[in-house]
């Protein structure tokens, strides 16, 4: 294989073997920052929204879930994370209908009214990846993926979780996440053709 699905596949299969469960919930915090951000920016698209979320599904972890064992500390992340995500996308959703509710979307002057979805203000972690390019074409495949199937594959490829962890954290059953992933799989193929 070459291209990114190649690189992609060839680093998932070498850190699979290597994952090692931190001793404290410090440790884990600080082995997860990195990720739980670069999956946040990517869902959100604003890097204050992301670091929000992240430092959000941080604390409720320490808060609730420090006397967990280690091997459970990932998918209660996770989870957490993912439903912060879920909850800020809802938040904006329904300011953007409330706005165009209150004013009719349109100002005095006939002008639409400014979105309440922040800016995109560019690539943020991305610029340390060594292929911009790439990074941002895969970005962009992975934005354009239903939720559920953007999920099942960041928490299974990109994080490493196994299809019993990604179910806990994404509420769904593991036949679910394998269906979801599958479909992700088979649309990032065809959206990244260019790649191979």
């Amino acid at each position: 294989m070459n291209g990114l699905a190649g690189t992609l596949d060839a680093e998932l299969l070498a850190a699979a073997g290597a994952q090692e469960i931190p001793a404290t919930l410090d440790a884990f915090l600080a082995q997860v920052e990195r990720r739980a951000f670069r999956v946040a920016e990517l869902n959100l698209r604003n890097r204050e929204d992301a670091l929000d979320a992240v430092q959000d599904a941080m604390l409720r972890l320490v808060g609730h879930y420090r006397d967990k064992p280690a091997t459970e500390w990932a998918p209660l992340f996770w989870g957490i994370l993912r439903r912060r995500i879920v909850d800020l996308q809802r938040r904006r959703k329904v300011r953007s209908i409330v706005v165009g509710w209150l004013g009719g979307g349109r100002d005095d002057e006939g002008d639409e009214l400014p979105s309440w979805d922040p800016a995109d203000h560019g690539p943020g972690p991305q610029d340390r990846v060594q292929d911009a390019q790439s990074w941002h074409d895969l970005s962009a495949a992975l934005r354009g993926l239903p939720q559920r199937q953007r999920e099942a594959f960041t928490l299974r490829m990109l994080e490493e979780l196994d299809v019993a962890e990604t179910a806990q954290a994404m509420g769904c059953s593991e036949g679910s996440v394998k269906t979801h992933l599958s479909r992700a799989m088979q649309r990032l193929r065809e959206q990244l053709e260019d790649w191979r």
